[in-house]
Protein backbone atom coordinates (compact mmCIF):
# COMPACT_ATOMS: atom_id res chain seq x y z
CA UNK A 1 0.00 0.00 0.00
CA UNK A 2 1.04 3.49 -0.93
CA UNK A 3 -0.28 6.60 1.38
CA UNK A 4 0.10 9.95 0.46
CA UNK A 5 -0.15 13.30 1.44
CA UNK A 6 2.03 15.20 -1.22
CA UNK A 7 3.05 18.96 -0.32
CA UNK A 8 0.16 20.90 -0.83
CA UNK A 9 1.55 24.07 -1.62
CA UNK A 10 1.80 23.98 -5.01
CA UNK A 11 -2.13 23.12 -5.16
CA UNK A 12 -3.68 25.59 -2.73
CA UNK A 13 -6.11 27.64 -3.83
CA UNK A 14 -4.24 30.67 -1.86
CA UNK A 15 -0.79 29.92 -3.32
CA UNK A 16 0.82 30.32 -6.13
CA UNK A 17 -0.36 27.12 -7.98
CA UNK A 18 3.07 26.20 -9.37
CA UNK A 19 1.56 22.57 -10.24
CA UNK A 20 4.39 20.44 -11.25
CA UNK A 21 6.87 23.15 -11.95
CA UNK A 22 6.63 24.07 -8.41
CA UNK A 23 9.84 21.97 -6.60
CA UNK A 24 7.55 20.49 -3.46
CA UNK A 25 5.86 18.77 -6.30
CA UNK A 26 9.04 16.91 -6.97
CA UNK A 27 8.47 13.64 -4.55
CA UNK A 28 4.72 13.09 -5.88
CA UNK A 29 6.25 13.14 -9.25
CA UNK A 30 9.35 10.91 -8.58
CA UNK A 31 6.82 8.42 -6.85
CA UNK A 32 4.95 8.69 -10.39
CA UNK A 33 7.93 7.57 -12.14
CA UNK A 34 9.01 4.83 -10.24
CA UNK A 35 5.44 2.74 -9.96
CA UNK A 36 5.11 1.52 -13.23
CA UNK A 37 9.07 0.26 -12.78
CA UNK A 38 8.23 -1.46 -9.10
CA UNK A 39 8.80 -5.43 -9.43
CA UNK A 40 5.94 -5.71 -7.05
CA UNK A 41 2.81 -3.44 -7.81
CA UNK A 42 0.85 -1.81 -4.46
CA UNK A 43 -2.21 -3.32 -4.42
CA UNK A 44 -3.52 -0.16 -2.70
CA UNK A 45 -2.79 3.42 -3.19
CA UNK A 46 -4.64 6.41 -1.11
CA UNK A 47 -3.51 9.71 -1.78
CA UNK A 48 -5.19 13.28 0.48
CA UNK A 49 -4.38 17.18 -0.80
CA UNK A 50 -6.02 20.21 -0.50
CA UNK A 51 -9.33 21.32 -3.08
CA UNK A 52 -7.43 22.37 -6.33
CA UNK A 53 -5.42 19.40 -6.42
CA UNK A 54 -8.27 17.78 -8.55
CA UNK A 55 -7.77 19.93 -11.68
CA UNK A 56 -4.22 20.06 -11.55
CA UNK A 57 -1.68 18.81 -14.40
CA UNK A 58 -0.16 16.42 -11.26
CA UNK A 59 -3.65 14.91 -11.09
CA UNK A 60 -3.71 14.58 -14.58
CA UNK A 61 -0.77 12.77 -14.53
CA UNK A 62 -1.10 10.25 -11.67
CA UNK A 63 -4.54 9.41 -13.35
CA UNK A 64 -2.44 8.35 -16.64
CA UNK A 65 0.34 6.62 -14.17
CA UNK A 66 -2.62 4.30 -12.33
CA UNK A 67 -4.73 3.65 -15.69
CA UNK A 68 -1.69 2.45 -17.43
CA UNK A 69 -0.56 0.48 -13.81
CA UNK A 70 -3.89 -1.64 -14.17
CA UNK A 71 -5.53 0.58 -11.38
CA UNK A 72 -9.04 1.09 -10.73
CA UNK A 73 -10.13 4.31 -8.44
CA UNK A 74 -12.42 6.99 -7.13
CA UNK A 75 -11.82 10.36 -6.23
CA UNK A 76 -13.36 12.48 -3.95
CA UNK A 77 -13.99 16.03 -2.32
CA UNK A 78 -14.99 15.64 1.18
CA UNK A 79 -15.53 17.84 4.69
CA UNK A 80 -15.92 16.20 7.83
CA UNK A 81 -19.45 17.33 8.09
CA UNK A 82 -19.92 14.25 5.85
CA UNK A 83 -18.99 12.19 9.52
CA UNK A 84 -20.66 14.53 11.67
CA UNK A 85 -18.27 16.58 12.53
CA UNK A 86 -18.68 20.18 12.79
CA UNK A 87 -15.85 21.77 11.45
CA UNK A 88 -15.28 22.65 7.68
CA UNK A 89 -12.00 21.25 6.08
CA UNK A 90 -12.73 20.37 2.66
CA UNK A 91 -10.01 18.21 0.80
CA UNK A 92 -9.55 15.72 -1.91
CA UNK A 93 -8.91 12.12 -1.72
CA UNK A 94 -8.04 9.31 -4.15
CA UNK A 95 -8.15 5.66 -3.47
CA UNK A 96 -7.17 3.07 -6.25
CA UNK A 97 -6.99 -0.68 -6.11
CA UNK A 98 -5.55 -3.09 -8.21
CA UNK A 99 -8.20 -4.38 -11.40
CA UNK A 100 -8.08 -8.04 -9.50
CA UNK A 101 -9.41 -5.86 -5.98
CA UNK A 102 -13.02 -5.19 -6.66
CA UNK A 103 -14.44 -1.86 -4.90
CA UNK A 104 -17.57 -2.37 -3.01
CA UNK A 105 -19.21 0.29 -5.19
CA UNK A 106 -19.80 1.34 -8.52
CA UNK A 107 -16.91 3.82 -9.52
CA UNK A 108 -17.31 6.91 -11.73
CA UNK A 109 -14.85 9.33 -13.52
CA UNK A 110 -16.22 12.37 -11.88
CA UNK A 111 -15.13 13.61 -8.62
CA UNK A 112 -17.59 12.59 -5.66
CA UNK A 113 -18.94 14.97 -3.31
CA UNK A 114 -20.27 12.42 -1.10
CA UNK A 115 -19.60 8.69 0.71
CA UNK A 116 -20.92 6.16 -2.15
CA UNK A 117 -23.47 3.57 -0.77
CA UNK A 118 -26.37 1.36 -1.35
CA UNK A 119 -28.35 4.20 -1.56
CA UNK A 120 -26.46 6.97 -2.33
CA UNK A 121 -29.73 9.08 -4.37
CA UNK A 122 -31.31 9.48 -1.30
CA UNK A 123 -28.88 9.97 1.32
CA UNK A 124 -25.63 12.09 -0.84
CA UNK A 125 -24.07 15.37 0.86
CA UNK A 126 -25.36 18.54 0.15
CA UNK A 127 -24.85 22.06 1.22
CA UNK A 128 -27.83 21.05 3.71
CA UNK A 129 -28.45 17.21 5.16
CA UNK A 130 -24.11 15.92 4.88
CA UNK A 131 -23.89 12.28 4.23
CA UNK A 132 -24.47 10.09 6.73
CA UNK A 133 -26.48 7.21 4.92
CA UNK A 134 -29.63 8.70 7.12
CA UNK A 135 -28.66 6.81 9.99
CA UNK A 136 -29.51 10.08 12.46
CA UNK A 137 -32.83 11.97 12.31
CA UNK A 138 -33.59 15.80 12.52
CA UNK A 139 -34.11 17.28 16.45
CA UNK A 140 -37.92 17.11 16.93
CA UNK A 141 -37.31 20.62 17.91
CA UNK A 142 -35.13 21.79 14.70
CA UNK A 143 -36.00 24.93 12.91
CA UNK A 144 -37.06 24.76 8.88
CA UNK A 145 -34.65 25.42 6.59
CA UNK A 146 -34.61 29.18 5.76
CA UNK A 147 -34.74 30.88 2.57
CA UNK A 148 -31.21 32.00 0.77
CA UNK A 149 -32.23 35.35 0.79
CA UNK A 150 -34.57 35.05 4.50
CA UNK A 151 -32.86 36.80 7.39
CA UNK A 152 -34.20 36.22 10.95
CA UNK A 153 -35.18 39.27 13.28
CA UNK A 154 -32.29 40.17 15.22
CA UNK A 155 -29.74 37.99 13.07
CA UNK A 156 -26.15 39.76 12.66
CA UNK A 157 -24.78 40.31 9.27
CA UNK A 158 -21.53 40.72 9.68
CA UNK A 159 -18.92 42.60 7.56
CA UNK A 160 -18.09 41.26 4.40
CA UNK A 161 -20.85 38.51 4.69
CA UNK A 162 -23.57 38.41 2.62
CA UNK A 163 -27.26 37.14 3.20
CA UNK A 164 -27.01 33.71 1.33
CA UNK A 165 -23.95 33.32 3.68
CA UNK A 166 -25.73 33.62 6.95
CA UNK A 167 -28.70 31.33 5.32
CA UNK A 168 -25.78 28.79 5.02
CA UNK A 169 -24.55 29.11 8.16
CA UNK A 170 -28.16 28.65 10.21
CA UNK A 171 -29.19 25.53 8.05
CA UNK A 172 -25.71 24.16 9.37
CA UNK A 173 -26.74 24.94 12.97
CA UNK A 174 -30.17 23.28 12.10
CA UNK A 175 -28.91 19.95 10.44
CA UNK A 176 -28.92 17.21 13.48
CA UNK A 177 -26.80 14.95 11.75
CA UNK A 178 -23.57 16.92 12.77
CA UNK A 179 -22.79 16.61 16.46
CA UNK A 180 -22.68 19.81 17.95
CA UNK A 181 -19.14 21.82 19.02
CA UNK A 182 -19.87 20.94 22.62
CA UNK A 183 -19.24 17.58 22.64
CA UNK A 184 -15.32 18.42 21.05
CA UNK A 185 -15.03 21.50 24.04
CA UNK A 186 -12.21 20.76 27.15
CA UNK A 187 -14.05 20.60 30.55
CA UNK A 188 -13.00 23.53 32.82
CA UNK A 189 -11.01 25.70 30.40
CA UNK A 190 -9.12 28.51 32.30
CA UNK A 191 -10.50 31.47 29.73
CA UNK A 192 -8.26 33.87 30.49
CA UNK A 193 -5.60 31.77 29.07
CA UNK A 194 -7.49 31.47 25.40
CA UNK A 195 -9.45 35.27 25.45
CA UNK A 196 -8.79 37.54 22.54
CA UNK A 197 -6.73 40.54 23.31
CA UNK A 198 -8.37 43.53 23.52
CA UNK A 199 -6.55 45.21 20.66
CA UNK A 200 -7.84 42.39 18.47
CA UNK A 201 -11.40 42.75 19.20
CA UNK A 202 -11.89 46.27 18.33
CA UNK A 203 -9.92 45.58 15.38
CA UNK A 204 -11.83 42.53 14.08
CA UNK A 205 -14.82 42.30 16.02
CA UNK A 206 -16.87 42.66 12.69
CA UNK A 207 -15.30 39.94 10.69
CA UNK A 208 -14.92 37.23 13.45
CA UNK A 209 -16.79 33.88 12.82
CA UNK A 210 -18.09 33.52 16.10
CA UNK A 211 -19.68 29.95 17.29
CA UNK A 212 -21.52 28.93 20.50
CA UNK A 213 -20.89 25.19 21.95
CA UNK A 214 -24.11 24.76 20.67
CA UNK A 215 -23.47 25.03 16.67
CA UNK A 216 -22.71 22.49 14.76
CA UNK A 217 -20.65 24.02 12.13
CA UNK A 218 -16.95 26.19 12.62
CA UNK A 219 -14.72 26.95 9.92
CA UNK A 220 -11.15 25.62 8.85
CA UNK A 221 -8.56 25.98 11.46
CA UNK A 222 -5.14 27.44 9.73
CA UNK A 223 -1.26 27.49 10.99
CA UNK A 224 -1.36 31.15 11.72
CA UNK A 225 -4.50 30.48 14.39
CA UNK A 226 -3.90 32.00 17.80
CA UNK A 227 -1.44 34.68 16.03
CA UNK A 228 -3.72 36.17 13.85
CA UNK A 229 -7.34 36.10 13.93
CA UNK A 230 -9.05 36.94 10.20
CA UNK A 231 -9.63 33.93 8.24
CA UNK A 232 -7.69 31.55 10.27
CA UNK A 233 -10.52 30.08 12.33
CA UNK A 234 -13.60 30.55 14.49
CA UNK A 235 -14.15 31.75 17.68
CA UNK A 236 -15.65 30.74 20.47
CA UNK A 237 -18.13 32.84 22.33
CA UNK A 238 -17.69 31.23 25.90
CA UNK A 239 -20.80 33.44 27.73
CA UNK A 240 -23.92 31.70 26.14
CA UNK A 241 -26.15 33.96 28.34
CA UNK A 242 -25.51 37.01 26.33
CA UNK A 243 -27.58 37.64 23.04
CA UNK A 244 -24.79 38.48 20.33
CA UNK A 245 -27.24 40.21 18.63
CA UNK A 246 -28.00 42.64 21.62
CA UNK A 247 -24.00 43.25 22.11
CA UNK A 248 -23.48 44.11 17.78
CA UNK A 249 -26.68 46.12 17.94
CA UNK A 250 -25.33 50.12 16.62
CA UNK A 251 -21.45 48.62 18.03
CA UNK A 252 -19.70 50.98 15.42
CA UNK A 253 -21.31 54.25 16.65
CA UNK A 254 -19.67 53.63 19.88
CA UNK A 255 -16.44 54.91 21.20
CA UNK A 256 -13.63 52.38 21.48
CA UNK A 257 -14.03 52.20 25.14
CA UNK A 258 -17.68 51.52 25.19
CA UNK A 259 -16.86 48.71 22.34
CA UNK A 260 -14.73 46.48 23.94
CA UNK A 261 -16.89 46.81 27.37
CA UNK A 262 -19.65 45.57 25.60
CA UNK A 263 -17.43 42.95 23.47
CA UNK A 264 -16.01 41.32 26.78
CA UNK A 265 -19.39 40.08 27.88
CA UNK A 266 -19.29 37.40 25.30
CA UNK A 267 -15.85 36.21 26.43
CA UNK A 268 -14.52 35.14 23.06
CA UNK A 269 -12.05 32.94 23.13
CA UNK A 270 -9.23 30.77 21.01
CA UNK A 271 -10.21 26.99 21.18
CA UNK A 272 -7.69 25.50 23.00
CA UNK A 273 -5.07 22.89 21.30
CA UNK A 274 -7.25 19.58 22.48
CA UNK A 275 -9.99 20.83 21.49
CA UNK A 276 -8.71 21.54 17.57
CA UNK A 277 -6.99 18.33 17.85
CA UNK A 278 -10.77 17.07 19.15
CA UNK A 279 -11.92 18.32 15.56
CA UNK A 280 -9.40 17.14 13.76
CA UNK A 281 -10.26 13.37 14.77
CA UNK A 282 -7.36 12.76 17.47
CA UNK A 283 -8.44 10.10 19.63
CA UNK A 284 -9.00 11.26 23.53
CA UNK A 285 -5.73 8.77 24.33
CA UNK A 286 -3.67 10.63 21.84
CA UNK A 287 -1.09 12.75 23.82
CA UNK A 288 2.48 14.48 23.59
CA UNK A 289 4.13 15.62 25.77
CA UNK A 290 2.85 19.25 27.07
CA UNK A 291 -0.42 21.07 25.36
CA UNK A 292 2.30 23.80 23.53
CA UNK A 293 3.63 20.29 21.51
CA UNK A 294 0.17 19.43 20.67
CA UNK A 295 -0.58 23.24 19.49
CA UNK A 296 2.91 23.22 17.11
CA UNK A 297 1.78 19.79 15.61
CA UNK A 298 -1.69 20.71 14.52
CA UNK A 299 -0.93 24.21 13.67
CA UNK A 300 2.00 23.72 11.68
CA UNK A 301 0.16 21.42 9.67
CA UNK A 302 -0.26 22.25 5.87
CA UNK A 303 -3.12 24.06 5.25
Amino acid sequence: MILMSPPCQPFTRIGLRGDVSDPRAKSFLYVLEILPRLQKTPRYILLENVKGFESSEARDAMIRTLESCGYIYQEFLLSPPCLGIPNSRLRYFLIAKLQAEQFAFQTTNTVLEEFPSADISDHGCSSSAPCLGGTLQPDADAKSLLSPRQCPEGAVLYKLETAEQLHRKLNQDNDASVQRLQDFLEENVEIRQHLLPPKSLLRYALILDIVKPTCRRSTCFTKGYGHYVEGTGSILQAATDVEISSVYKSLETLSDEEKLAKLSTLKLRYFTPREIANLHGFPAAFGMWSAGLVKVFILTTPG
